[in-house]
C-alpha cells in the first residue's frame, strides 16, 4: 500500500546532498565532472510513475551546481530492461547511470560492466542495510548504490483469525502454526490456511537461512551448491511441513498472481512482499468485499527462534564502466538516494537503503512490521554464475518437487546442488 510523500523533496533539500559526493575522482578515471555536457539516467517504469517528482529534484539540483548540463532519462520495464542494457553495453553510447535489480548486480560486476565507485562519497553508505550493501560488492569492491528496499511481512485476515478464536497476530512459531492449525480445522481441508505457492524460493530460502543454511558457499575460490547441507535440508523441511499442513491450492503454481488470489477469500494468510496484501485488497482484486479493514500484516516469526530473515528485495544504482560522465553520474546517484531523496522513497511506501532511517520506522505504527523484519535479512550468493541459476530456475524447480512430492527433500535438494554447481562459477 502506498503511503502519502511525508515531506515535499526541494533543489535546496537536495542541493545538500552534493556536497558529500563533491568532486569525486570517480574510480574510472575520466569522465570528469566538469568536463560532462550530457548526462544520461536508465531508471524503471516505478520511478517514472511513482516518484517522477524525485528524480527531478535530483536532476534540478546536479544542473544548479554543474550549469549547461543536460540530464536525459530513459524509462524500462523490468521484463526487457536488460536485453537493452546488454545490448547499449556493447557500444560506446552506454548510459550513465543504470537501474538494477539488487539480485541482476552480480552478473555485470563479476564482468567489469560497472565502475567501481568509492562507498564513502555516497550519504549513509556506513549505515546500507547488509543485504543490500552485499548486493553491490563483488571481490570486496564496490560497484552500485543500494536505491531502496522492500521487505517482505507476514499478513492474514485478522476476521478469519478471530473466527477460528485467534485475538491477536502471532509474535512466535508456535503461536504462528497454532493459528493456522485452528484456521485450518475451522474451515476444513479446501481452504488453505496459508496460501504459499511452492516455487516461491524467495520464501523457501529464508526458512534454510533461518537454519543457518545457504544456497551455496564458496569453497576456496570456487562456489558450491549447499542446499543438500543438514542445515539447508532442516529448513527445506520445515517449509515443505507448512506446504503439507496448510497449503492447499495448486503447488505447481508460482507466487506471480498471489494477490489476486489471495483476493478471492480461499486462504487465510500469505508471506509475501509488504504490498501484496494491498494489492490483494484493491477493488479490482477483492472478492471478498471490505478486504482492507480485514487485514493485518505482522513480522514473519521463524521455525528456530527468531524473526525470519527475508530477502530484501529493491534496487541498485550503478555506473557504466564506459560512461563519459562517471562523476557527475555519482552526484546524481548521491543526491537521488541521500537522505533527502530516501524521505521522499519512503513516503512513496519504500524502506530506506540504510539503517538510520530504518529506525524510526519501526515507532511508527504504519511501517514498524515492515522495517523491524528488514533487520534480518539474506541475500543470494554473490558468485558470477548467479544470473545462470535465476534463467534456469533451478531453486523453482526443486521447490516444485518437493511441494509436490515428485522428489523426497534431500532427493531434490542434492538434484538442485548439482545444477548449480554447472553453472554458479560461470562468467
Amino acid at each position: 500500500m502506498k503511503r502519502k510523500l511525508i515531506a515535499a523533496i526541494g533543489v535546496a533539500g537536495m542541493v545538500i546532498g552534493l556536497a558529500a559526493c563533491g568532486d569525486s575522482d570517480g574510480k574510472g578515471g575520466d569522465g570528469k565532472a566538469s568536463e560532462a555536457k550530457e548526462l544520461t539516467v536508465w531508471l524503471t517504469v516505478d520511478a517514472q510513475k511513482n516518484w517522477p517528482e524525485l528524480v527531478k529534484a535530483a536532476d534540478d539540483a546536479v544542473v544548479a551546481k554543474h550549469p549547461g548540463l543536460t540530464v536525459k532519462h530513459e524509462y524500462y520495464g523490468w521484463p526487457d530492461k536488460n536485453a537493452k542494457l546488454d545490448a547499449v553495453l556493447a557500444t560506446d553510447k552506454a548510459p550513465d547511470v543504470v537501474e538494477m535489480g539488487n539480485s541482476e548486480m552480480i552478473g555485470y560486476m563479476s564482468t567489469g560492466a560497472f565502475a567501481e565507485i568509492d562507498p564513502s562519497k555516497f550519504e549513509n553508505s556506513a549505515a546500507w542495510l547488509d543485504a543490500l550493501k552485499e548486493s553491490v560488492t563483488y571481490d570486496g569492491k564496490t560497484y552500485g548504490v543500494p536505491y531502496y528496499a522492500g521487505g517482505r511481512v507476514g499478513t492474514w485476515r485478522k476476521d478469519i483469525a478471530g473466527e477460528a478464536g485467534v485475538t491477536a497476530a502471532p509474535k512466535t512459531w508456535a503461536e504462528y502454526t497454532s493459528a493456522l492449525d485452528k484456521i485450518q480445522a475451522a474451515k476444513g481441508d479446501k481452504f488453505s490456511a496459508l496460501y504459499q505457492p511452492s516455487p516461491d524460493w524467495y520464501a523457501a530460502m529464508s526458512f534454510v537461512y533461518d537454519a543457518g543454511g545457504a544456497i551455496a558457499k564458496k569453497d576456496g575460490d570456487k562456489w558450491k551448491g549447499t542446499l543438500s547441507s543438514p542445515e539447508s535440508l532442516k529448513g527445506l523441511k520445515q517449509y515443505k511441513e507448512l506446504l503439507d499442513k496448510y497449503m492447499h491450492a495448486d503447488k505447481t503454481k508460482d507466487e506471480s498472481d498471489r494477490p489476486v488470489v489471495f483476493g478471492q477469500g480461499n486462504s487465510a494468510a500469505i508471506f509475501a512482499a509488504a504490498w501484496e496484501g494491498g494489492t490483494a485488497a484493491t477493488p479490482e482484486n477483492d472478492k471478498v468485499g471490505g478486504l482492507t479493514d480485514k487485514l493485518e500484516n505482522f513480522v514473519q516469526p521463524g521455525p528456530n527462534g527468531k524473526n525470519l530473515p527475508v530477502f530484501l528485495g529493491g534496487s541498485d544504482l550503478a555506473v557504466p564502466a564506459k560512461s563519459k560522465a562517471k562523476d557527475v553520474a555519482a552526484e546524481w546517484i548521491n543526491v537521488f538516494t541521500g537522505a533527502q531523496g530516501q524521505k521522499g522513497l519512503i513516503g512513496k511506501g519504500n524502506l530506506p537503503n540504510n539503517k538510520t532511517d530504518l529506525g524510526p520506522l519501526k515507532a511508527d505504527p504504519k511501517t514498524q512490521v515492515a522495517a523491524t523484519a528488514a533487520e534480518s535479512s539474506w541475500f543470494v550468493p554473490t558468485a558470477s554464475g548467479w544470473g545462470q541459476i535465476e534463467k534456469a530456475k533451478i531453486l523453482q524447480t526443486m521447490l516444485r518437487d518437493l511441494g509436490t512430492g515428485s522428489k523426497s527433500v534431500e532427493e531434490a535438494a542434492k538434484a538442485a546442488d548439482a545444477e548449480i554447481d554447472k553453472v554458479i562459477n560461470t562468467k
